[in-house]
């Protein structure tokens, strides 16, 4: 393939994947199967990486981010993004009507509804279809710069479907849906890390991430739901506001509705009091605009609020039961976590019987006991929590409940640091550690293992046929066809057409690069991200378990707890002698290398790469400076030679100046690369 067929095909399959996007996240009506879809990205990263000319900003392989930054920039609104007022009742909501038209003098007025998500208000700027800036909406007046978080949000166009000439500003709500917070507080809950209250708090955390790929983990995604100077798009109702979006590329709820009366209003509102249960995302209101924008100027604004729209939120839902029973969990890092049996109680749409009381700090300072009435409700209308105990009607002699000192599952004696709030049970062969980790081992993010079901892995675990990860890689047919599943009232055997098609995936998962099995490892506090750190800096697991914590620490992006944690998983001796199974097994221990021309222009030089490039990827700067006989690190230091900066540039640069390193722009460094013979 020629660089003309190149750029024919790379338009082709932006132009294909962007069709089957908009299919997607807008008119939720996908076409094609995620396989086939990610081997259309699959083809467009081949393509990239061979003619690197050929990346441009909005390209769909674009959505990684830049490098992590030092702090957001301030970005002032040209209008502000102000906040609404909010009504707690019909009276308060009728008090709205009422004054609105008295202000119109008018005696109806038609409104439009939205229901309103538990997300953080973003504004979007476009030039000529394509966006330049992602802001939050900080006070209202400045808000943060958050554009390369912005473009890993796979919902969010980074062109429009249809030509928009000059300066759009589309602005909307950043949210993040209910399994993902559910999963996202699972992982932090085992790490020991603090919980996010509800999805709105996940979502702003996720989005202030200074490392964009943190943000890129978190499965964020958008609503539209303003266009500033609407006007000028010949817009005159928000509904027709919602339609322009819509056809422009933007993800819209499609649950929005125009009232033409204040009963339709309160016949919404109470719709979706029912049903908001059901929606994959968390709401906790609805937003009544008047619809005709022309008349927004005339309703005008508050210094906090606009006067042409009001939330009315709804009241939380909260109930008693009883708590019947304290049971013990152990989690794959070996957390011990309290979780209550409830009498089952009907929470947002689904009957809640368990609740986890998270710690042994927290269920000493709600001093939950077994017996106890208990007010619950579900977090964000998701995760079960026990709220507080109604001690008027506490039972005499409900003793405190006391967290075991031994492990319930294999009677290893209970450890606690000073610095955590986890209490763990620190035998690394503890089968329901085991079976935790198993199941991670095998994700997708990990050694992506397909079939390794639940049900199989508890099989494999109780029956002693697998003892650590490593172990997975000796079974044979027989031990997997043999299993005996119980589930739905029945017993019946793997079979050997499952347990074939199983042992090719566990074959087919040595060949996973080095980064995904340090993320399989379940190395507490390294996710996907870190890991490809470690790969990247380490080159192999072997470097990577010389390095003592101090050499870990040094690393932009790792920082003394993930360092601490490394280190010390890398020194256990059941760790090490599981790693030195896994070498045998035949597993990837080394990151791919380009073969590097040791007499080459380059030779001698250690380059460091900061900030993001136009004319071609870091991975590709990173290669062309290997063939040439250099080197390249993650961070600067006493050997480096060079330092390249791109746009947006992080704190390698600042030490390049402190150190007095060369420091070389995008284009002094292609003007080398082709003095060197190595047209970028």
């Amino acid at each position: 393939m020629n660089l003309e067929e190149a750029r024919k095909r790379a338009e082709k399959l932006r132009k294909e994947i962007e069709h089957h996007n908009y299919l997607y996240y807008v008119l939720d009506q996908p076409e094609i199967s995620d396989e086939t879809y990610d081997g259309l990205m699959r083809e467009l990263r081949e393509v990239e990486e061979r003619f690197p000319e050929l990346v441009v900003p909005e390209s769909p392989t674009q959505r990684v981010g830049g490098e992590p930054l030092d702090e957001f920039e301030k970005v002032r609104h040209e209008v502000p993004m102000l906040s609404l007022e909010n009504a707690f009742s019909e009276d308060e909501l009728w008090s709205f009507f009422k004054r609105t038209k008295s202000v119109l003098s008018r005696d109806k007025l038609e409104y439009f509804c939205e229901l309103k998500i538990d997300g953080l208000a973003v504004s979007l700027l476009y030039e000529n279809g394509r966006l330049v800036r992602g802001a939050t909406r900080g006070n209202g007046l400045v808000g943060e710069d958050v554009t390369n978080n912005i473009r890993t949000i796979s919902s969010v166009p980074l062109k429009t479907v249809k030509p928009v000439e000059g300066i759009l500003e589309v602005r909307g709500e950043v949210l993040m849906t209910k399994r993902a917070f559910s999963r996202l507080n699972s992982q932090r809950e085992e790490q020991g890390l603090p919980l996010f209250a509800n999805p709105r708090n996940a979502a702003a955390g996720s989005l202030r991430q200074l490392n964009p790929k943190i943000t890129a983990e978190r499965n964020l995604n958008f609503f539209a739901y303003q266009v500033l100077y609407p006007e000028r798009f010949g817009l005159r109702t928000q509904m027709e506001v919602i339609r322009w979006l819509k056809e422009t590329g933007f993800p819209v709820q499609g649950t929005e509705k125009p009232a033409f009366l204040e009963k339709e209003v309160l016949e919404y509102i109470a719709f979706w009091n029912e049903k908001r249960h059901e929606l994959a995302y968390a709401i906790d209101g609805v937003v009544v605009k008047v619809n005709e924008l022309a008349l927004w100027e005339v309703l005008g604004r508050t210094a906090k609020t606009p006067r042409w729209a009001v939330a009315y939120k709804y009241a939380p839902e909260e109930k008693r039961t009883r708590v019947k029973e304290i049971e013990i969990s152990v989690g794959r890092t070996g957390t011990l976590t309290p979780v209550a049996h409830l009498e089952p109680v009907r929470l947002s749409g689904t009957e809640v019987k368990r609740a986890s009381l998270h710690n042994a700090d927290e269920i000493k300072r709600k001093d939950v006991r077994v017996g106890d009435t208990v007010w619950v409700r579900k977090a964000g209308e998701i995760i079960p929590e026990v709220l507080r105990v109604d001690i008027t009607t506490r039972p005499e002699g409900l003793k405190p409940f006391e967290m075991p000192d031994s492990c319930p599952v294999c009677g290893s004696k209970v450890v606690r640091l000073p610095e955590e709030v986890a209490v763990r049970c620190p035998n690394r062969t503890c089968p329901a550690q085991l079976r935790e980790g198993l199941i991670h081992f095998a994700s997708r993010s990990g050694m992506d293992i397909r079939g390794l079901g639940e049900r199989i892995v508890d099989k494999l675990v109780s029956t002693g046929m697998v003892k650590d990860y490593a172990d997975l890689y000796r079974l044979k047919i027989e031990d997997l066809a043999n299993l005996e599943l119980v589930g739905e009232g029945m017993t019946r055997r793997l079979g050997e057409k499952t347990a074939k098609t199983i042992l090719r995936s566990i074959e087919e998962s040595k060949k996973r690069p080095l980064s995904n099995l340090l993320t399989a490892l379940g190395i507490r506090f390294v996710g996907s991200s870190v890991a490809e750190l470690l790969a990247e800096t380490f080159g192999s697991i072997d470097e990577l378990m010389k390095s003592d914590e101090s050499k870990l620490a040094e690393i932009e992006g790792i920082g003394p707890r993930i360092a601490a944690s490394v280190a010390a998983f890398f020194r256990d001796e059941q760790n090490r002698a599981m790693i030195e199974k896994l070498r045998s097994a035949g597993l990837c221990f080394t990151k791919e290398e380009t073969p590097r021309n040791e007499e080459g222009p380059f030779s001698g030089l250690s380059v460091v790469f900061t900030g993001e490039l136009e004319s071609m990827t870091r991975s590709e700067a990173e290669r062309l400076v290997k063939l040439l006989g250099g080197a390249t690190s993650s961070r600067v230091t006493g050997k480096t030679n060079l330092v390249v900066v791109g746009a947006n540039p992080g704190s390698k640069l600042e030490e390049a100046l402190k150190r007095n390193i060369h420091v070389a722009d995008e284009a002094e460094f292609v003007a080398m690369l082709k003095d060197a013979g190595a047209e970028p």
